[in-house]
């Protein structure tokens, strides 16, 4: 069955009772038992739900994983996952990371003696001297990365952590499982915020993992009820509604992600464009190897800086300013002053992060409609 397809009809049969084709969404916070511990599958919505059920099945077999699970944000699914690690334990990842996975590891895990090595995760070589066989719990990486859609070597990385006995997680928020399965690369675990593409409408809030291994998803299924961070059966219904059409909407972001990269490109306003469709990306051929398409999700950096960024976002009009990503709508936002405003100025440039650098989200409006735009802000440069 081909991705469209099962986009669609992936664990979701028209309801048993009444043929209904859309997933019924189960409003119920407990389930009655007929004798003490015999029931029909479920007891208590926070350890499992039928509307959840069907989301973290088709969220499993869209991403080619053995077991999918679902949360209340991509930041829960990833506390989640950080809360399977023991004390002490080292993790590796890229020094390109979403601010708030940076805050939780440096504002928060650390106090519980979690070891974090940041390091050039495109360097295939710099990747595999980070990992320790004495004590690397977890190589975590987003590909691409956010916010400079940078691309990782995701089989090579998840040979080296494998051979010193880590697993290997990646967020693949930004690709989707409709442009990329890092399972089928590799790695143990798949973490998305569906917030994003996987919901598609900016109405939702959850997150999710998907486990290619049986028994390190039953292990973090017990720390999903344990903990608790799991999203309501409403939730649940809109992300299996969005991911009706991901295949579709995926390959209008990808469409409109590269005309813009290419308008932007020419711009001599512009210093550099940060998009894995471009030739000019430094990752492209490794991006075109391991990705069936190229996203709508892409960075630029202003040659005039954070006064030049202000000016760009208040001269567009189709382009929204505001946070997340992966909506039909466009979005616009500066990564220094808003999703990345935690990391310390210094440690953000360091990883590439300027104050004349901006991200968008590129929607699924008429192409030409998001080319005027951005043609429109770079005139207020």
């Amino acid at each position: 069955m081909r991705f469209d397809t099962k986009a669609i009809h992936a664990a979701q049969p028209p309801d048993p009772l009444t043929g209904a084709v859309n997933v019924p969404i189960y409003l119920s916070s407990t389930f009655v038992q007929s004798a003490p511990n015999r029931h029909k599958g479920y007891v208590y919505s926070r350890s499992a739900n039928p509307t959840r059920t069907v989301l973290e099945s088709a969220l499993a077999e869209l991403e080619g994983g053995r077991r999918g699970l679902a949360f209340s944000s991509g930041l829960g699914a990833f506390a989640t996952l950080l809360e399977h690690l023991p004390g002490g334990s080292h993790v590796v990842t890229g020094n390109d990371l979403y601010g708030g996975t940076w805050r939780l590891f440096e504002h928060h895990r650390r106090q519980f003696g979690l070891q974090v090595t940041y390091v050039d995760a495109t360097d295939p070589e710099a990747l595999e001297q980070a990992l320790d066989a004495r004590k690397t719990a977890l190589l975590y990486l987003e590909s691409p990365t956010n916010p400079l859609l940078a691309v990782t070597d995701l089989r090579r990385g998840a040979r080296a952590a494998h051979r010193r006995g880590a697993i290997v997680a990646v967020d693949n928020t930004f690709a989707s499982p409709a442009l990329q399965r890092p399972i089928e690369l590799g790695a143990d675990i798949v973490l998305h915020s569906t917030t994003k593409y996987l919901g598609g409408h900016s109405d939702v809030i959850g997150g999710a993992l998907v486990v290619g291994s049986r028994a390190l998803g039953n292990r973090l299924a017990w720390l999903q009820n344990a903990v608790g961070a799991v999203p309501s059966p409403f939730d649940c219904f809109l992300v299996i509604r969005g991911l009706h059409t991901l295949g579709l909407r995926m390959r209008a972001h990808s469409a409109n992600g590269m005309r813009v990269a290419r308008e932007l490109e020419r711009s001599p306003k512009v210093r550099s464009v940060h998009y894995p469709g471009l030739a000019s990306h430094p990752q492209h051929a490794l991006a075109r190897r391991q990705m069936g398409g190229f996203s709508g999700m892409l960075s630029f950096e202003l040659k005039g800086g954070a006064a030049a960024a202000r000016r760009f976002l208040k001269g567009v009009r189709v382009f929204a300013l505001a946070e997340s990503l992966g909506g039909v709508e466009s979005l616009a936002e500066h990564p220094a002053s808003m999703t990345h405003a935690s990391v310390p100025r210094e440690v953000r440039l360091a990883s590439g992060v300027t104050d004349g650098l901006v991200r968008l989200s590129c929607g699924i409006e008429d192409g030409l409609d998001l080319v005027e735009d951005v043609r429109r802000g770079l005139a207020r440069v």
